[in-house]
């Protein structure tokens, strides 16, 4: 799993208007529907088109642990696009994306000055064009390592250098440990 991925399709969840099936079931009816057939649901979960069938029928009820996890991120990755789309699209034009995170972040600075890594807790409110770049990356299939990037490239310029006000020779930022990150749109 992606912590960078992961965390802008959490944040883009907490704008959807209706929860998404919770059942096996209804989830497996879901991805039928949306995939239009038992066949494609099968090969996208790795498992039989019978044992899909079952699913649907609500003969099998509790999935193992690995294809209950694998079910709920399809379903997840399917549910209500429209207000996903919308909220990106407000996220990337006005609104901006929130970063929190716990982490130890490094630096390259000028010689005499200190750029020694430090633990810091961090939430700050990226301009519109990162979180346009973080969606667009991920959409077009980025690595965890180029959102990592970008989400570092924008940390260096809103928090380390305040828009340019400050630490102009301030030459890259990176995370080198993370416990915690999550987003907010």
């Amino acid at each position: 799993m992606s912590l960078f991925g992961d965390g802008l399709d959490a944040a883009v969840q907490k704008a959807f208007t209706r929860p998404a099936p919770k059942s096996a079931g209804a989830q497996m009816r879901y991805l039928v529907k949306q995939l239009k057939g038992t066949k494609a649901v099968a090969e996208l979960l790795h498992v039989s088109q019978r044992t899909v069938e079952r699913y649907v029928k609500d003969q099998f009820k509790k999935p193992r642990p690995d294809l209950a996890a694998r079910i709920e991120h399809e379903v997840k990755k399917r549910w209500q696009p429209q207000i996903r789309a919308k909220a990106r699209q407000r996220a990337a034009t006005t609104g901006g994306i929130v970063i929190d995170v716990y982490a130890r972040l490094g630096y390259t600075a000028p010689i005499g000055s200190t750029d020694q890594d430090r633990v810091r807790h961090l939430t700050v409110a990226l301009p519109p064009r990162y979180a346009a770049r973080l969606f667009d990356a991920q959409e077009a299939g980025a690595s965890e390592r180029e959102l990592k990037e970008i989400a570092a490239e924008a940390l260096k310029e809103v928090y380390f250098q305040d828009n340019g006000r400050r630490a102009g020779q301030l030459e890259e930022v990176r995370f080198t440990d993370i416990v915690n990150l999550e987003f907010e749109l």
